[in-house]
């Protein structure tokens, strides 16, 4: 049986309307592709303290999330499962730096489809494009 991963994941959202988006690393699972940053929920955490835990930790800003699940999906990978939860968040103090990303881009949503993204990041991606 695979294992099955609880992930949460912030879409943070600019001022100017773009979306931060994440490149993983050559040394992460899923290596060099694109996703919202954020991070597994720990056991006795709810997602929008482990989204707000995981954006001190690897981007190094604090955010305000929404009290809302914005997308949520299971993705079955070779060696596990994730369950991605992912929230839209603002920043409120800080900015995001990349800890262990390759690289941090912000990016209109329009244009957020020309890049190649993680499966389990697509539905969102997906959503967040058809959005009003």
């Amino acid at each position: 049986m695979k294992k099955l991963v609880k992930v949460v994941a912030a879409i943070i959202e600019n001022e100017q309307n773009e979306i931060l988006c994440a490149l993983r690393s050559p040394e992460m699972s899923i290596p060099n592709m694109w996703e919202f940053p954020g991070g597994k929920v720990e056991a006795n955490e709810d997602i929008y303290s482990a989204l707000e835990r995981e954006i001190k930790e690897e981007l190094d800003c604090k955010i305000k999330t929404s009290t809302e699940v914005f997308n949520e999906n299971v993705h079955e990978y070779e060696t596990f499962i994730i369950n991605l939860i992912s929230i839209k968040c603002t920043v409120v103090e800080g900015t995001p730096t990349p800890s262990e990303h390759s690289k941090l881009i912000w990016l209109k949503r329009e244009n957020i489809d020309s890049l190649k993204w993680a499966p389990a990041d697509i539905p969102a991606v997906e959503q967040l494009i058809h959005e009003k």
